[in-house]
């Protein structure tokens, strides 16, 4: 029945649904980011090479997060 729903103020209330899409593109990043680093640190406390193991860390996590932004949300279109 029409008449039992409530009006919706013009405009729409709220951000547009695909306004989260950008967040989560940002959680995988630097999600991937800190993970991955975490884990090249723990490994160059333990092999002490200099920080090596530290920056492959970071490279892993960054192309990690980069594909499942690309897998999870698409290509640009």
């Amino acid at each position: 029945m029409t008449g039992d729903q409530t009006p919706q103020p013009a405009g729409g209330s709220g951000p547009p649904p695909e306004a989260g899409e950008g967040w989560t593109a940002l959680a995988y990043l630097i999600g991937g980011l800190a993970v991955w680093g975490c884990i090249g640190w723990l490994v160059d406390q333990w092999l002490d090479t200099g920080g090596l193991a530290t920056g492959i860390g970071f490279l892993l996590g960054g192309a990690g997060g980069v594909y499942l932004v690309i897998r999870r949300l698409g290509t640009p279109s």
